[in-house]
């Protein structure tokens, strides 16, 4: 195989023993070994790749043994958490050359807001680029220091600013992708006035011909699609199709004297679809993304909740105040975070050391004389220093009512900490706890936040009858969003039925209150097979439908969104 892809590409063919052992893995649990790595230079050899599988796949060249088995799963940073970069025959990694900036253009002095990238990109280089203009990109999830730009989209990835901000397909405006014919499209929004047109033309592209399956099988289906959406603020689960067509509508636009209407055209964009499919659809070879200003000022008000059952009202109350994010570790992260204090002070010297230590003397003080709490809520408040002040005095107010204890933050260094904490919890679970190791299966679950006073009891019940699975928990409260890291000894026997027994037993809980299976994390090989159990037969044959329009040979990232099975699970921890 390798031979025969070095004659069309112009990239690097890896194949050695440490290059595909470390390729066997990403953040998950699994191990799956694959065949080659191939390293693409550009768009060109994603292309030619495609070409040579389609080719090979086809019946009349099935000359040697495994050749219907071929096929390519992209990879950029490898963080996902669910098995989705992962593949027993072709990896395509995009960081060692396809990780560009493309463009970032300006009008005079003043930013467009929209950057061009290449998927292999990574978040903190494509940050140093677009924060030195005052800009973000809002969706960062948080290993957004080690992630980059094509997992972003191929996830659907959002994190702590998504409360406010909403996640990744809010803010992608058009993608290069190259689709099963091998050829490289240009996707962005179309008025469906024409897309319609296009569609009555008689020469139709491969992009125009699913394009109008897609539309035809969204209409078909529309009464059961628009029930079987969940009723949460965000939702990985299988393919999100709910927002590739928006109908024409008549809007009310308020005024001071009297509201008026305004008609808002339709569009189809099938980078809804795109984004978040975990690249079983194509493969995204450029990406353009919309950005937003920095607020400029931010504090974090720093809740200790004691009690559970005060969490629903206490959300609520929050939201009132506009947060630009609401985040949340439990005790057992806090206490992990104290005992490898000493990891938050590399590269930080002598002096910045101090300085951070010292830095959190009040909420030492604070868990003196008031012990651990079940949750740490962050609550990051914007505006100028006058109105943050009044918002965290009304909410202190509130808080003090319900005789929960709480404290602002007093500069940018002292909120930093904080969220220092906060995106670095999962990497010290994986780093210092010797002899076991982080498993997330079950780390991505939502339910509304109403329902959380009796959700997060009834989960840390069934977590409680396998004292095996140590676990934290962290997330996004605000959503009703919460990450369940249970660490593991990958020897133990009992591991493989404790996994799938477990996430049986949550997800039922999950959807005992109409909530998602994951909410951010995507489904890869991990809940893939557990999307049936969310959305019921019929909406999974329209899932399946969607893979044959665009991949009728299976040849992309086979078994993630459809086709995988519990057997797949066991096979590969």
């Amino acid at each position: 195989m390798k031979e025969e892809i070095k004659k069309f590409f112009k990239g690097d063919l890896e194949d050695g023993e440490e290059t595909l052992e470390k390729y066997s893995h990403d953040a998950s649990l699994f191990t799956v070994r694959p065949k080659l790595v191939a390293y693409p230079k550009d768009g060109e050899d994603v292309k030619n790749l495609v070409k040579w599988v389609n080719k090979t796949r086809t019946n009349a060249d099935f000359t040697r043994t495994g050749a219907e088995k071929i096929s390519i799963t992209a990879r950029s940073a490898g963080t996902d958490m669910t098995g989705g970069p992962l593949n027993e025959s072709i990896i395509l990694d995009f960081t060692r050359y396809m990780n560009k900036l493309v463009s970032f253009p300006c009008q005079g002095d003043t930013l467009t807001g929209a950057i061009t990238v290449q998927p292999g990109m990574y978040y903190r280089d494509f940050e140093k680029i677009v924060s030195e203009k005052g800009l973000m990109l809002p969706s960062y999830p948080a290993s957004k220091s080690i992630c980059a730009m094509g997992g972003m989209y191929a996830n659907n990835a959002g994190g702590e600013k998504t409360l406010k901000y909403g996640k990744t397909e809010d803010y992608v405006m058009s993608s290069k992708i190259v689709l099963a014919d091998g050829e490289e499209y240009f996707v962005r929004p179309q008025m469906i006035t024409d897309f319609k047109r296009i569609n009555t033309d008689k020469t139709k592209s491969f992009l125009d011909k699913v394009s109008n399956e897609i539309y035809k099988l969204i209409t078909d289906n529309l009464q059961l699609i628009t029930k079987s959406r969940p009723k949460v603020s965000k939702n990985s689960a299988g393919y999100y199709i709910w927002n590739v067509i928006s109908e024409p509508r008549e809007e009310i636009i308020p005024s001071e004297v009297e509201g008026f209407k305004k008609r808002v055209e339709g569009y189809f964009d099938l980078n809804k679809l795109f984004v978040g499919s975990q690249g079983t659809l194509g493969i995204v070879t450029e990406i353009t993304f919309r950005l937003v200003p920095i607020p400029e000022n931010t504090r974090l008000a720093v809740i200790f909740l004691d009690d559970l059952n005060k969490i629903s009202n206490l959300v609520n109350e929050i939201l009132k105040y506009k947060p630009e994010s609401l985040e949340a570790y439990d005790d057992k992260t806090l206490k992990i975070a104290m005992k490898f204090f000493t990891s938050f002070l590399k590269g930080k010297g002598i002096w910045g050391s101090l300085k951070f230590a010292w830095s959190f003397w009040p909420d030492l003080f604070l868990l003196i004389r008031y012990g651990f709490p079940k949750l740490v809520l962050l609550t990051e408040l914007s505006g100028d220093e006058k109105e943050i002040k009044i918002k965290y005095n009304n909410l202190a107010k509130y808080l003090k009512s319900l005789n929960i204890n709480s404290r602002l933050s007093t500069s940018k260094y002292d909120t930093e900490k904080y969220w220092e904490i906060r995106h670095e919890s999962f990497n010290l679970l994986r780093k210092h706890v010797k002899g076991k190791k982080t498993a997330p299966f079950i780390d991505d679950v939502i339910v509304r936040p109403e329902f959380l006073p009796e959700f997060l009891p009834e989960l840390e019940e069934i977590l409680s009858k396998y004292p095996e699975l140590e676990h934290t928990i962290a997330g996004h409260p605000g959503d009703g969003n919460f990450h369940i890291i249970p660490l593991v000894d990958i020897s133990d026997p009992r591991l493989k039925k404790d996994v799938l027994e477990v996430s049986e037993k949550v997800y039922d809980l999950v959807l005992k209150y109409g909530g998602s299976i994951t909410a951010e994390h995507n489904d890869g090989i991990i809940r893939t097979p557990y999307l049936e159990k969310m959305y019921g037969p019929k909406m999974i044959e329209i899932f399946k439908k969607i893979k044959n329009i665009f991949d009728p040979q299976n040849i992309f990232n086979p078994g993630k969104k459809v086709g995988g099975t519990r057997e797949d699970i066991a096979k590969y921890l």
